[in-house]
């Protein structure tokens, strides 16, 4: 497994960080790792996202349609 430094991290976002850290129940290095996974991901599902970003938690309760599975669009044509 790879490894990466960071360096010239300013004293506010040290702390943020560390804040986020405590709040999760986490070291700084794992918070860390969670926020680069979370920003390089693949999207999902624009439901999904609706949900988390709308959702219960937030006091929507949205009710989204049941989908199926589809093979995705051949554009090499």
């Amino acid at each position: 497994m790879a490894s990466l430094s960071v360096r010239k991290l300013d004293d506010e976002t040290l702390s943020r960080l560390r804040i986020r850290a405590a709040r999760h129940g986490v070291s700084m290095e794992e918070e860390a790792r969670r926020i680069l996974k979370e920003a390089v991901c693949a999207p999902e599902n624009l439901g999904d996202l609706a949900l988390r970003i709308f959702g219960l938690k937030h006091g929507v309760d949205l009710q989204l349609p049941e989908r199926t599975a589809h093979e995705p669009l051949d554009l090499a044509e």
